[in-house]
């Protein structure tokens, strides 16, 4: 088979990265899903304990709202008083202030994705 005379090979189209940067939910690493459960609180180290409610959880944690802020890298405990659990977990990030009393982001110390009484979805990443 000959080549026509007027032929130009084409050239492979490089793969172009994104220009804009991802969005908060692209970069999470687990989902999250908007629950208000009651916690109980215990600061490790301390013997009282603080009240609150999830504003969101994930597997891997929560968005907490407490009546008083706790530290990044603050130690807890956080009890689901509902299912009769506890789990360890660590302050991840400073609180932030909202109507509601101060937001705390906890990580869990170790895995536990059933803490919280719902199932999540492997990730679609």
């Amino acid at each position: 088979m000959t080549t026509p005379p007027n032929f130009k090979p084409v050239a492979a189209v490089p793969k172009v990265a994104p220009t804009r940067p991802p969005t908060t939910e692209e970069r999470r690493r687990a989902q999250r899903a908007l629950l208000r459960i009651r916690v109980v609180v215990q600061v490790v180290g301390k013997a009282s304990t603080l009240e609150g409610y999830t504003h969101t959880v994930s597997a891997g944690g929560a968005m907490l709202i407490l009546p008083e802020p706790l530290p990044e890298g603050t130690k807890v405990i956080i009890e689901n008083p509902k299912a009769q659990s506890k789990v360890e977990a660590r302050v991840v990030r400073p609180p932030q202030m909202s109507h509601d009393g101060s937001l705390v982001p906890i990580e869990f110390t170790s895995p536990s994705p059933t803490f919280w009484g719902i199932f999540f979805p492997p990730a679609m990443n």
